[in-house]
């Protein structure tokens, strides 16, 4: 899209307004997909169950997806893999902490048994990948196409064992509302909410190395702050919202199942497309993804309640402003 090229010669305020407007267009294109894909797999027959647990779980990591997408597209892995991190990392201490304050979360057995302990997993997975060289034809560190490829697999296993479960713990499944509407409206959705994504992506890309170009930092903390953010909105919205509603235990699932579809589905998808090699701090951010879930762990496997409290969500919000603030004077 060589117009975005040329507005954004005109000065750095574009690239702000055009990152704004990405994320605009990527969160409303993400829901128009969703909402065309969940109505047209329910004409085809398929139960609300199946569709929140494929249609609506990969729809809300869509804005992850194309974003990574476009930046392996690009060339600009830094903010593909910092996106991943960055997203993980505001999903486990900014939104979790900030939803703990309005209202403790409570937790399922399932996600202390199960979601939980795949996140962590998950950081583990990326963390040993960025920290030394795989022996499998790996020139570098990083998240090459052998890890990929691992990630993958886990993510498989994943909804294999979410699969399983819902069909033995019906109950325990959050099911889905999917509205029945025209055809054509359901088609026109899909390809709106498409356009929209590819548009967003396009336009939060190129904004965010124009502005790191301006500002002389890496794409790297641009990824890890603006774009990160900006991709965690729809998560963000949803945990705060169920919150004040004392609906808090829908937020722990939002935010673990995110973080997990980010990193068997995204990451996973982005490296075997393209192999994203370490950049300077990673080993630092990757152990913050990873330390979140164990934190979260703790908190609701040390009290007998089962729940984050206000204290947790207080610490989290502490730790994550430590890390934001050495990672902006060490940049």
């Amino acid at each position: 899209m060589e117009f975005i090229d040329s507005w954004l010669s005109t000065g750095w305020w574009v690239g702000a307004i055009f990152i704004v407007l990405g994320f605009v267009a990527l969160v409303k294109g993400a829901d128009w997909l969703v909402d065309g894909a969940s109505a047209i797999a329910k004409r085809f027959g398929i139960s609300d169950l199946v569709i929140g647990l494929t249609v609506v779980a990969f729809g809300t990591s869509m804005p992850e997806f194309v974003v990574n997408m476009v930046s392996v597209a690009e060339g600009t892995t830094d903010l593909a893999l910092t996106n991943i991190l960055g997203s993980n990392i505001i999903n486990t201490f900014v939104i979790l902490g900030l939803t703990a304050l309005v209202y403790p979360i409570l937790s399922q057995k399932r996600s202390r048994d199960f979601d939980i302990p795949m996140s962590i997993i998950a950081g583990v997975l990326v963390l040993s990948f960025v920290a030394i060289q795989l022996p499998f034809g790996e020139t570098e560190r990083g998240v090459g196409r052998v890890g990929g490829i691992v990630l993958l697999l886990m993510f498989c296993y994943f909804l294999y064992n979410t699969f399983r479960h819902a069909k033995d713990h019906p109950e325990d499944a959050e099911m889905e509302e999917v509205k029945v509407i025209p055809v054509r409206r359901a088609i026109a959705l899909m390809l709106g909410g498409f356009v929209g994504l590819v548009v967003g992506g396009e336009l939060i890309v190129k904004s965010a190395v124009d502005i790191a170009t301006r500002l002389g930092v890496s794409e790297a903390i641009i990824g890890l702050t603006i774009v990160a953010l900006g991709t965690s909105l729809p998560e963000l919205a949803t945990s705060v919202i169920a919150a004040t509603k004392k609906n808090s235990d829908i937020a722990l699932g939002n935010v673990v199942g995110s973080n997990i579809f980010n990193v068997f589905f995204v990451l996973a998808c982005s490296a075997t497309v393209r192999p994203l090699p370490a950049y300077s701090g990673i080993e630092l951010d990757a152990l913050m993804a990873t330390s979140g879930s164990i934190i979260v762990w703790l908190a609701v496997k040390t009290n007998k309640e089962r729940k984050i409290g206000r204290w947790a969500g207080a610490l989290l919000l502490l730790v994550y402003a430590g890390y934001l603030t050495y990672r902006l004077l060490n940049v």
